[in-house]
C-alpha cells in the first residue's frame, strides 16, 4: 500500500474497439482518480501482437475523448517496454524466483493443468519462464468493492508463466512492472481480473514493488451472461449519444440519478458524477463461470 499522490490508469487491449464493458470500467476508474484530485494514465497493452487490431489503439482512444475522458501524461505502450520486462525477468531467474518449465500444454492438461514441478521427459528449444510459487502459498487482499479477499496461489493457480514459450511477454509480469514504473497507486478493473491480483501481489513481492490499492468493478455480461469481450465482436460503444451511454453505465455503477443538469452535456454530466460518485453503492456482482475456452486458455501458453 502507498501514500503517494493518487495516481489511476486505464489499460485497454488493442484486440477491437471499446465495448460498454470496456468503458465503465474506464469512467469508473476515472471518476475515482478525479474524486482524489489524482491523476489518470492511460495504457495501451499489445504485447501480444497476434491479437492487436491495427487502427484499434486510436479508434479507443477517440472513444475515450468522446466521452471526455482525458488522460493526464503521455499515453504509454506495452510494446515499446521491452528493457523494463526483461530486467525484471532477469533478476527473478538470477534470484532463483523464476525458472525454465518445458512442459508443453498437452502435458500440463493431462496433469490437471496446474504447474508444481516440471513434468515433461525432454527439454524444449522454446521454453517458458514461471514464477516459482511456495508451497503453502496464501495471499490476502482487502478490495474496495469486494471486501476481503484470499487465495491460495499454489493449488487455484499454481507456478504461472512470465514470458510464453512463444518468447512473448506474460500479462501478469507486464502489468506489474508497468504499474510500478509509472507510479501507479489504484487499480481499478473488472471483476473478471479479480482473480488475478493474488498472482500480481506475489509477483510484487518477488521483486521488491508496492502494491496498489484495489477495486473491482462489476462486468456488462450480454443476453447469454458472458462478460462482453472486444475479442469475440462486441458491439462498439457508440459515441452518438454521449451523455446517455454515460448515464447507462452510471446506473450500472449503482449510482443514484443525478439532477437534470448533468444531462446537458458530457462534461456536466462527468463534473456532476465526480462530486457525487459513490464506491460503497457500486453492487458486488461476481464474474461469471469460466467457460472451457476460458480454462484452455489459462494453461498460459505453457
Amino acid at each position: 500500500m502507498t501514500d503517494a499522490p493518487y495516481r489511476g490508469r486505464f489499460a485497454p487491449s488493442p484486440t477491437g474497439p471499446l465495448h460498454a464493458g470496456s468503458l465503465l470500467a474506464a469512467l469508473g476508474s476515472w471518476l475515482l482518480a478525479r474524486q482524489a484530485g489524482g491523476e489518470w494514465r492511460v495504457r495501451i497493452e499489445d504485447i501480444d501482437p497476434p491479437r492487436t487490431v491495427a487502427g484499434a489503439a486510436e479508434a479507443q482512444l477517440a472513444t475515450l475523448a468522446a466521452f471526455g475522458l482525458r488522460h493526464d501524461g503521455p499515453v504509454v505502450r506495452q510494446s515499446a517496454r521491452d528493457a523494463l520486462y526483461r530486467a525484471a525477468l532477469d533478476h527473478l531467474l538470477a534470484s532463483g524466483q523464476a525458472f525454465e518449465c518445458h512442459c508443453s500444454r498437452r502435458v500440463l492438461a493431462d496433469a490437471g493443468g496446474i504447474h508444481r514441478r516440471c513434468i515433461s521427459r525432454q527439454r524444449r528449444p522454446d521454453p517458458a519462464i514461471r514464477l516459482r510459487v511456495p508451497d503453502g502459498c496464501g495471499i490476502a487482499f482487502e478490495d474496495a468493492v469486494f471486501g476481503h479477499q484470499h487465495q491460495r496461489v499454489d493449488t487455484a493457480v499454481g507456478d504461472f508463466v512470465l514470458r510464453r514459450s512463444d518468447g512473448l511477454w506474460a500479462y501478469q509480469l507486464a502489468v506489474v512492472v508497468d504499474d510500478a514504473e509509472q507510479g501507479i497507486t489504484d487499480v481499478v478493473r473488472g471483476a473478471d481480473l479479480l482473480d488475478s491480483t493474488p498472482r500480481q501481489i506475489l509477483l510484487q513481492r518477488a521483486l521488491g514493488l508496492p502494491t496498489p490499492r484495489h477495486a473491482h468493478l462489476p462486468l456488462v455480461l450480454d443476453a447469454a451472461g458472458r462478460k462482453l469481450s472486444k475479442s469475440d465482436a462486441a458491439l462498439p460503444v457508440s459515441t452518438a449519444a454521449p451523455v446517455a451511454t454515460l448515464a447507462m453505465l452510471w446506473r450500472r455503477l449503482g449510482q443514484e440519478n443525478l439532477p437534470p443538469s448533468a444531462l446537458t452535456g458530457v462534461d456536466a454530466f462527468l463534473q456532476a458524477a465526480t462530486q457525487a460518485f459513490r464506491l460503497d453503492r457500486v453492487p458486488r456482482v461476481p464474474p461469471p463461470v469460466p467457460s472451457a475456452m476460458h480454462n484452455a486458455n489459462a494453461m498460459q501458453h505453457a
